[in-house]
């Protein structure tokens, strides 16, 4: 265990989602990451893989992104060439005895919410292929022992669930009757009623000062 391991901080929802996108990316794009907070946005509010389906703007992510940054969970990066600032996750240093297989069932369980060990094998495969359902059982085990903690809990059959699913606990606990993910599915979380002028206001702006600056370059050239 890492000198600096600690027990597992709580994350909003927002939080996650934006983590979970990070290490997913890692893995499934690894070409494009780490990511500008636009290609974040765009992968937190994807219609496929997620669940809820989010309709969020770039000060939602950012906001995320500078809590999870303060938790030690994520990191801006400055890189040669690029224009914009780029982020990637930090999970491993947190958790340092995470494997392969568990980054991929914590990373599917943060991006789409409560499943069955079934489909949790079957969405983890983009990931990390199990290889039956045993490997996945002893894989969710070791992350419900997880030695700082519990990282998922197993939740028995109930509340309209005839089978046992897997949830993660960075959000803290799971209530063991709360609604099958499928319920949630459709959900959209939309950003507060207010972006729209805010974001008006910063086009303004930006408006001005290209206008601005194209007048100096005028002058210059007269």
């Amino acid at each position: 265990m890492s000198d600096t391991e600690d027990s597992a901080p709580v994350l909003s929802f927002e939080e996650a989602r934006v983590l979970g996108c990070l290490m997913e990316k890692e893995i499934t794009t690894p070409d494009y990451y780490p990511l500008t907070l636009n290609s974040l946005t765009t992968a937190c509010n994807q219609r496929s893989n997620r669940s809820p389906v989010v309709e969020w703007d770039d000060k939602i992510v950012e906001a995320a992104l500078d809590i999870l940054r303060r938790k030690k969970l994520a990191v801006m990066m400055h890189l040669s060439g690029s224009r914009s600032p780029k982020y990637k996750h930090t999970i491993g240093e947190m958790f340092s005895q995470l494997t392969a297989a568990s980054r991929a069932v914590l990373c599917e369980l943060m991006i789409r919410g409560r499943q069955t060990f079934g489909e949790l094998r079957t969405n983890c495969e983009r990931m990390y292929s199990f290889p039956d359902l045993t490997r996945l059982e002893e894989c969710v085990q070791s992350l419900a022992e997880y030695p700082t903690g519990p990282l998922v809990v197993v939740v028995p059959p109930g509340a309209g669930r005839k089978v046992k699913t897997c949830a993660h606990l960075l959000c803290g606990p799971v209530e063991a009757d709360a609604p099958a993910p499928q319920a949630a599915a459709s959900q959209i979380i939309t950003p507060p009623p207010e972006w729209k002028s805010e974001m008006e206001a910063r086009v303004a702006q930006l408006e001005a000062r290209i206008a601005e600056l194209e007048a100096f370059v005028a002058d210059l050239k007269s």
